[in-house]
């Protein structure tokens, strides 16, 4: 009784998150603002990557009005980042790019620690953060920065004033299976959440790490990104900060692409969790709410507790064309994934493993975050060593 219950929940679910993905497919029609703001965008490197190279080359391929510079950290000139920077140097010598050294660790993020020591270069007073391996479109700062054209009309009233722009995102998998069916629940899943958040409030209240592009007064309002330095979900605590501070989070039309490394089967796990625990301790009623997401799981595991009736199998079949049609809408429309559409005939399969995740995600706040083992209390890392 309980799993048909879920499975006609789940079906809700769907057909919501449908709508909110139609709604979002709407709103591309509408006129890009003209406006072009100056803007220095900041990358934190550590290590290289395949595919790095190429994702830099597409941020100096822009064709943007206004003027823009590019960023990059690294912890030691004796990364090996640094030699891809230098090449993208020599690639494109009409492009403002500046390679700075960030010597100290600050905090438990890594990242942020990097970020807190770019920011004193930049020159601009708008800000892009994004990741290394971030691959975007020519027209990626004028969909994104576009976005802040709001303040022509808003005065001073931070209220109404557009602090933060983020964007969707779809993964690219490489090789294995864990790693396409991480990028499949990027594509079907997580994306769907965002849309229909979107949709219910009106607005997002935080900011996906894909594209952070925000203002340097909003940053400051906030107490800077150094109150991010412990945070594991800084993308996320940015975007709530900037939205308690009073400004609008706005997410763009505009999609990017990022790597999603080939997993084994142990990185795989450890990740699911780490962001599953993550969202649960950003929002533990939310992270409660999410057992209504997973109706395809619950309708499969409904079909063997009703030992194959002629209804568990009527449920099954209609979660699982509404589950194909989000799938579809949202990978193959909204964000232009042809990897999640070819790889539609995984989602059966990886929806019961998410909703394994999901409960997993219960037991415990103990994380595994690139090779080190970490509890999370309140958004915030802690070293297991230190506990």
């Amino acid at each position: 009784m309980l799993t048909s219950i879920l499975a006609v929940a789940g079906m809700g679910y769907f057909v919501a998150a449908l709508i909110a993905a139609l709604r979002f497919v709407a709103s591309r029609r509408a006129l890009q603002p003209a406006f072009s703001p100056d803007v220095t965008i900041l990358k934190s490197l550590k290590g290289n990557d395949p595919l790095m190279l190429e994702a830099f080359r597409g941020h100096c391929r822009q064709r943007y009005k206004g003027d823009y510079e590019l960023l990059f950290g690294v912890s030691s000139e004796s990364d090996p980042a640094t030699e891809a920077v230098r090449q993208l140097q020599a690639e494109f010598p009409e492009r403002l790019i500046r390679l700075v050294v960030c010597p100290e660790r600050l905090g438990t993020n890594g990242k942020v620690s990097t970020l807190v020591q770019l920011l004193p270069h930049a020159r601009y007073d708008f800000l892009l953060i994004n990741d290394s391996d971030i691959a975007v479109s020519p027209d990626y700062l004028d969909r994104v920065m576009g976005c802040f054209d709001s303040e022509a009309k808003s005065g001073d009233d931070a209220r109404n004033e557009v602090g933060m722009v983020t964007t969707l995102y779809r993964g690219r998998s490489h090789g294995t299976l864990p790693s396409r069916l991480e990028a499949l629940g990027i594509a079907t899943d997580f994306q769907c959440g965002v849309l229909l958040d979107r949709m219910i409030a009106g607005k997002l209240s935080y900011g996906l790490g894909a594209t952070l592009a925000v203002r340097r007064t909003a940053v400051e309002k906030i107490g800077g990104l150094e109150v991010l330095l412990d945070y594991l979900a800084d993308d996320y605590e940015l975007g709530a900060r900037v939205a308690k501070a009073g400004y609008r989070v706005e997410l763009s039309t505009e999609v990017v692409e990022t790597g999603v490394p080939a997993y084994r089967w142990k990185g795989f796990f450890e990740h699911q969790i780490r962001w599953a625990r993550t969202v649960r301790d950003a929002s533990p009623g939310g992270y409660v709410g999410l057992i209504f997401t997973h109706g395809l799981a619950w309708a499969l595991l409904n079909v063997v507790a009703n030992s194959l009736s002629p209804l568990s199998l009527w449920l099954l079949g209609v979660s699982l064309a509404l589950r194909c049609a989000l799938a579809i809408t949202v990978g193959g429309v909204v964000l232009g994934d042809r990897q999640a559409l070819r790889s539609l005939w995984l989602l059966p399969a990886r929806d019961l493993i998410a909703l394994a995740i999901w409960a997993a995600g219960f037991a415990g706040n103990r994380i595994v975050w690139r090779g080190e083992h970490f509890a999370l209390k309140n958004g915030k890392l802690r070293r297991q060593d230190t506990l």
